[in-house]
């Protein structure tokens, strides 16, 4: 086991909560939109991570339809569980028939996190966050009901996911936010414009979801690339058409960037996020154990100046991407 180095963790917001600057996303190991994923590779994926010196795990109770990785954290992790940072999510359910359905009121968010608490085999989790915005809510009313567990002791800290700034801004005057997880990776840029520098004036931890851009920023899926059926990434525009050849001559470059470095595309990618002013942790999703070995292992080096400097002048070449919805 690498043990994380002291040095090198973070403060969570303006909390006493330190994590690794590479964080495991629980959602892959489901199953629930990747394809190829088993619950032997899972576990041992969970396994790995903790071997490669990650400390924090993202789940979320929607992560599976019966909060598979919420139970399978416990099944690994229990024993370990002050020795990792956990954090969780409410807001976001699944119906009868495997229907996503956004549910933020107070109630729904206490009962939900009960019922994570119980499958994660813990009496609180570290960072619990709203999931997504319930247009039938007002965030300050999911706001509230977050401070309350905060208060109460089930939550170290409080975050926030999938916010517009307004929202943010809403939620933080209710509820003082330690982090705020969106969509972010070097095609997907959009919160410099507003939400990072904000963030980061107010001391909120950034921990950025889609690092790999759901696997496309690892380099590996060549330009003839067929997805298989049930593949959910073949609906993006990212992975579409003349986008698609755009990413594809935008990872060129940066392959050219790992092989002088000796490192892989996948590393390149996240070391960048790591290098970003307000990035506290990245979330990288794996579902196997080779996986997560390599993204965690950016953990160990940096990019130069000169680095950063080319893999701009490659994103400027690119040109402003189509992307999706992130939820």
């Amino acid at each position: 086991m690498n043990l994380p180095n002291l040095n090198d963790l973070r403060p969570l917001g303006k909390t006493e909560i330190r994590v690794t600057p590479v964080a495991m996303g629980c959602w892959p190991i489901t199953g629930m939109t990747s394809i190829d994923v088993s619950e032997e590779a899972s576990l041992a994926t969970l396994e790995a991570a903790f071997d490669a010196g990650i400390n924090f795990f993202d789940t979320a109770y929607a992560y599976g339809a019966m909060g598979e990785s919420e139970r399978m954290i416990a099944r690994v992790l229990g024993s370990r569980r002050r020795q990792i940072v956990i954090a969780t999510k409410g807001g976001i359910a699944w119906d009868a028939t495997g229907q996503r359905v956004l549910d933020a009121r107070p109630e729904t968010l206490r009962r939900q996190c009960e019922e994570s608490l119980r499958r994660l085999q813990t009496d609180y989790v570290d960072l619990l966050y709203l999931h997504a915005p319930d247009p039938k809510t007002p965030v300050a009313d999911s706001a509230g009901a977050l401070l309350e567990l905060q208060r109460s002791g089930k939550a170290r800290a409080v975050g926030a996911s999938n916010l517009t700034l307004r929202q943010l801004q809403e939620f933080h005057a209710v509820c003082p936010l330690a982090a705020f997880q969106p969509p972010y990776n070097l095609l997907q840029r959009q919160i410099e414009r507003d939400i990072l520098p904000w963030c980061h004036a107010n001391q909120i931890s950034v921990l950025p979801y889609w690092p790999l851009m759901k696997g496309l920023l690892a380099g590996k899926l060549p330009r003839d690339h067929r997805f298989a059926p049930g593949d959910g990434r073949a609906k993006y525009p990212m992975f579409q058409g003349e986008e698609w050849e755009k990413n594809q001559d935008f990872l060129d470059r940066l392959r050219v960037i790992g092989a002088r470095l000796g490192k892989p595309v996948a590393q390149i990618s996240v070391n960048w996020l790591i290098a970003q002013p307000g990035v506290t942790s990245v979330l990288c999703g794996a579902k196997r154990p080779e996986q997560i070995c390599e993204t965690a292992a950016a953990m160990q080096w940096r990019l130069t100046a000169g680095d950063l400097q080319a893999i701009e002048r490659a994103l400027q070449d690119r040109g402003e991407p189509i992307v999706g919805s992130a939820v």
